[in-house]
């Protein structure tokens, strides 16, 4: 399937998109990605639609990635007595680790990990933020604050401390299990959630084992402070705007967002930015004009995906969330503004051979009549750096592994295609020529450029690079041996 965009949409699933019908309406209108959340739905109802995307994939002949979205920790107060209770500003305030129902003045906060990192001063969030307590004294079991934005409290609500790293592991028990159901189902990506420092995504990909792409979510302050430390090991990113919202000023999370946007690019890795995107659509079949204009402005910044979260998994129109998404991104990408700001954002090419071969390549597509360039890849590094280059032209993937067609279902611009084995360059200009005609990006009377490695086979070498005729006859004529 080609699609007339180069961002892509991820879709989160859910119980309004649940079955064959809509999923695969979904992908018709639009969804490159498929997110499973794992904080919703037991291992069955993850199974079944991990099965049903698998169809859809096979019914289509169109690679699709699927993304697991771990929970991770989950900080909560305990219970009220009441269920609830109303805090006034500048009224005192203590969370313990007393189990009994909370009252006016105090409620049980069971994470002995918060008491350990908090220091006076520090700030405590309580129901995403609209709730507002400072730490005047605490100790190894409470904390005694002081209310600075009021409002209800009540059974259960989660807490945020973003002023301190806290010593929690970014993996719940939940999580490990999660995350082995998941990769032994075969999913795509892994998103891991409350990510603080690097060491965070070394844990989880020890237990990945490399069967799957491992993507942070940069959620919480520590992680915007250790980001270039945690992109290095990661081999994604999602801007997830709704949690960093609640624990970072608000007017703060544009900016962070573009640079992370930018270092991701720059990286050749896959960004996505996250959350609230076309919020009003969970309960209105259009969007509001901010909404679409936020879209845009993660598309102007170049990035990989845009994704959608309740408004496919739970909202009254799906599709239409989807439909709203692909336009907006036709939309953008066709306009002269959107070519100029990917031209003046493009960076030097990446150190080494690759980086200068991809680089040629675009410049080449660009400067000569060249319908699209074709990757030869092992692991997906080439296709990516090909992408860093935001070239005008289409990037068309081709490699003999499904997993890394998958994966590259999230990059920007790549068309992904899965080939057979091949051992020689001109058997792979030969297949790349055949996928762009297939693909419809290319007739026998147009070029392609090809990129890939030699020695054939071996990840990590792209040294070679070919302006070749999508005439099969004429690469023989050209070269018969």
């Amino acid at each position: 399937m080609k699609r007339q965009r180069n961002v892509k949409i991820v879709a989160t699933l859910g119980p309004a998109s649940n079955d064959y019908p809509m999923i695969r309406a979904l992908f018709d209108a639009g969804a490159d990605v498929f997110r499973l959340n794992m904080s919703h739905g037991s291992h069955d109802e993850i199974r079944e639609r991990h099965k049903i995307i698998r169809q859809i994939e096979k019914d289509t002949n169109q690679p699709i990635a699927i993304l697991a979205d771990l929970q991770g920790p989950k900080l909560r107060c305990g219970v009220f007595s009441g269920d609830s209770e109303e805090l006034i500003e500048g009224q005192a305030f203590r969370f313990d680790l007393d189990p009994t129902e909370g009252n006016a003045s105090r409620v049980c906060l069971p994470h002995t990990e918060i008491f350990a990192a908090l220091r006076p001063g520090a700030t405590l969030l309580v129901n995403d933020g609209k709730l507002r307590l400072k730490v005047d004294d605490c100790g190894p079991d409470f904390a005694n604050c002081t209310v600075q934005n009021g409002g209800t409290i009540s059974n259960r609500k989660g807490v945020n401390v973003p002023d301190v790293v806290l010593p929690l592991a970014a993996l719940s028990d939940k999580d490990r299990a999660d995350l082995e159901f998941v990769c032994e189902l075969g999913v795509d990506w892994v998103a891991l959630s409350f990510v603080q420092r690097p060491a965070d995504v070394d844990e989880a990909r020890a237990l990945v084992k490399g069967r799957a792409a491992v993507l942070s979510k940069i959620e919480k302050p520590a992680a915007v402070a250790a980001f270039h430390d945690i992109l290095a090991v990661s081999d994604g990113i999602m801007v997830a705007r709704g949690d960093l919202g609640v624990e970072l000023p608000v007017q703060n999370v544009p900016a962070i967002q573009k640079r992370l946007v930018r270092s991701s690019r720059a990286a050749a890795k896959p960004v996505i930015v996250a959350t609230q995107m076309l919020e009003s659509m969970i309960e209105s079949p259009v969007p509001t004009r901010a909404e679409v204009s936020d879209v845009a402005t993660a598309i102007y910044e170049g990035a990989d995906a845009v994704m959608l979260s309740a408004e496919s998994a739970a909202g009254a129109y799906p599709v239409q969330a989807v439909t709203t998404m692909q336009n907006v991104a036709v939309e953008i990408e066709n306009d002269p503004t959107y070519r100029e700001v990917m031209d003046a954002s493009r960076l030097a090419p990446s150190p080494g051979v690759a980086g200068g071969m991809v680089a040629a390549a675009r410049e080449i597509a660009e400067t000569a009549d060249i319908k699209a360039i074709c990757c030869f890849t092992h692991s997906g590094t080439t296709a990516a750096q090909t992408a860093r280059e935001r070239p005008r032209v289409p990037i068309l993937a081709v490699t003999p592994f499904e997993n890394i067609a998958r994966r590259l279902c999230l990059t920007w611009g790549v068309t992904c295609v899965v080939s057979e084995h091949v051992d020689r360059f001109k058997e792979a200009v030969i297949y790349a020529a055949r996928a762009a005609r297939e693909k419809g990006f290319a007739d026998v009377t147009d070029q392609i450029v090809v990129t890939a490695g030699v020695p054939f086979n071996v990840p990590g070498t792209t040294n070679i690079l070919r302006v070749a005729p999508c005439d099969e006859r004429l690469i023989f004529r050209n070269d018969p041996e």
